[in-house]
């Protein structure tokens, strides 16, 4: 599993080559301007990606998000109102001064087998916490990527409540989610990287992605795809929209108190787009489990 994700997140990172720098200076910007615009996917969005839940541990409690046929759904593209994209990463490179550049540690929370949220912002030299909402364990396997390579960030496990016993969540009941020890996690990025990638050990349908600034002038798009960025100083910048299946980049100029406009459409991906994907017919299934059913009380998934 370690090979095929390493693999995997090898070739994403050779998606988007680009450089942190590392130095910012923050400085009272006058008269600044903005940029804004709308993420979009035209086409028909991608089937999920699939996990048979009998492959991996605690198939009752994590299928109580599945598709009622014992399979678990991940789909990264989040697509809203007006075929808007959500949860891209709007950013400009290599501003080296500007306003201030105040950060919130992001937090990432283990709840019903899933990373929230999918796609995180981490500020470069800097930390992220993780804690476990689930009475069931979880183990973080953490990379930093790029066109270089994968590299290991941290690799710890990730401990439920102690308020938590294993009969509270058996037979499919729903439980009170209590949370952990908060496990606080350094993000240190090697020149040239800027991507990383959190997955469970035990499961592998809980997936988290993540990108790493060295400045404010960044935004994620709404649920409509819409995202804003302002007080930027006046100037012409490469600005990159990134999303863990697609990046793009284009050149900006900004003018002094100005708004400039920049809409970007992706072509959705076609095809079998990864390895794991929900089939029909498979050589085993839920019969594996007797009697037991994997029952979904939480969110039944539809592929």
């Amino acid at each position: 599993m370690c090979r095929r994700l390493f693999k995997f997140i090898f070739i994403i990172g050779c998606i988007m080559p680009v450089s942190l720098s590392w130095g910012y200076e923050e400085v009272t910007v006058e008269n600044g301007g903005t940029l804004m615009g709308r993420i979009i996917l035209a086409g028909a969005v991608p089937a999920p990606k699939g996990y048979n839940l009998v492959t991996f541990p605690d198939p009752f409690f994590c299928g109580r998000i599945s598709d009622g046929k014992g399979w678990r759904l991940l789909q990264p593209f989040q697509v809203g109102v007006g075929n808007g994209l959500k949860d891209v990463v709007v950013f400009i490179q290599n501003i080296k001064k500007g306003k201030s550049f105040e950060f919130e540690t992001p937090r990432i929370e283990a709840l019903d087998c899933q990373f929230v949220p999918y796609i995180t912002v981490v500020r470069d030299r800097d930390k992220v916490e993780v804690v476990n909402l689930d009475p069931v364990m979880h183990d973080i396997q953490a990379y930093e990527t790029s066109h270089l390579g994968a590299r290991v960030l941290f690799n710890v496990p990730l401990p439920m409540s102690r308020r938590l016993q294993k009969n509270d969540f058996m037979a499919g009941r729903l439980v009170k989610n209590r949370a952990g020890k908060v496990m606080m996690q350094p993000v240190r990025m090697r020149k040239g990287r800027n991507v990383f990638v959190m997955q469970c050990g035990f499961h592998a349908y809980m997936e988290s992605w993540g990108l790493a600034v060295d400045n404010p002038y960044f935004a994620m798009s709404r649920h409509d795809g819409a995202y804003d960025i302002t007080d930027i100083p006046a100037g012409t910048y490469r600005v990159i929209a990134w999303h863990p299946m697609l990046t793009r980049e284009v050149t900006v100029t900004i003018e002094a108190g100005a708004t400039r406009t920049l809409n970007m459409k992706f072509d959705a991906p076609k095809g079998r787009l990864y390895a794991n994907q929900a089939q029909e017919n498979t050589r085993f299934g839920t019969e594996l489990l007797g009697d037991s059913k994997i029952i979904p009380i939480v969110e039944q998934q539809t592929r």
